[in-house]
Order: C-alpha cells, then structure tokens, then sequence
C-alpha cells in the first residue's frame, strides 16, 4: 500500500512549503510529481521553484519541453508522470484515485482555508478505508510535527 501524507498547512503556502519537501526527495534520490489543479497556480510554482536556491536548486520540467522523462520533478495539472516518479505531491485539493505507481503521496493543503479542510478530511477518509498507511502532519512556528 502507499503511504500518504497529509500535510496541514497553517503558516506558509504549499509554494513556501514545498521546496524543502521536494529537496528531502531528491536527497533521497527519488523523483516527485506536482499536480496542481490550476494552470496560473502551476505557472506560479514553475518560477518559485526555479527561484530557490536554498535548501537546494530544485530542477524541474512541465508540458512541452523535451525528455520529460529525465526531469527530476515534473510539474503538471493533468495526471501524467512522464518521470516515473515514485512520489506524488498533490496541491489545490488534487485527488489522486490510481495511487498503486507511487511510494508514497504528500497531500498538502491550506489550514485556513475551509473548504480545504473539509476536502482533505474527505480524502483522508477514501483512503484511510482503501488500506493505506496515513500520517498527519502539522506546520508548527519551526518545521513539522506528526500529529497521529
């Protein structure tokens, strides 16, 4: 079974959050897909994601450039993995309904945002009684603390 994260959002954007996230993946030598919901939302993060340098520079592709297939991370608002990564990180609410080609999934979502929460729980539930192994994680003021 995969395992899947559930990461509460409380003091930062996923597009804050996500770069030390993605940089522990590439120190774990894995790759990572971002599904986004939104084109403008994926647009964003392509150039944050090219802006950081710190923990790590974060290499990634999007649909139209060449050999998708050696990107590191592959950003995208459909359902593609053309990197056969074995990590999924989903954003703006993504579902994730084929979870069997990932290790694991990170399911990042806004704590002060309603209806983000309500989605999440809702996809908490779906999984948790398909037989995944689930964890929650809270941002803190300093990192992130697992809360079940």
């Amino acid at each position: 079974m995969t395992k899947v994260g559930f990461y509460h959002l409380t003091r930062t954007s996923a597009a804050e959050a996500l770069p030390q996230l993605l940089s522990r993946t590439l120190a774990s030598h894995n790759k990572a897909a971002v599904w986004c919901s939104s084109k403008p939302f994926l647009e964003m993060l392509d150039k944050a994601l090219w802006a950081v340098f710190t923990p790590t520079w974060l290499p990634h592709g999007k649909a139209g450039i060449l050999r998708p297939d050696l990107q590191p991370i592959w950003l995208t608002t459909e359902d593609d993995v053309p990197n056969a990564a074995k990590f999924l990180f989903l954003l703006e609410n993504r579902n994730c309904t084929e979870t069997t080609p990932f290790e694991r999934i990170f399911d990042l979502f806004d704590g002060h945002d309603e209806d983000a929460v309500a989605a999440a729980r809702i996809r908490w539930k779906t999984l948790k009684d398909a037989g995944h192994e689930l964890a929650y994680w809270q941002q803190q003021d300093k990192g992130w603390k697992q809360m079940r």
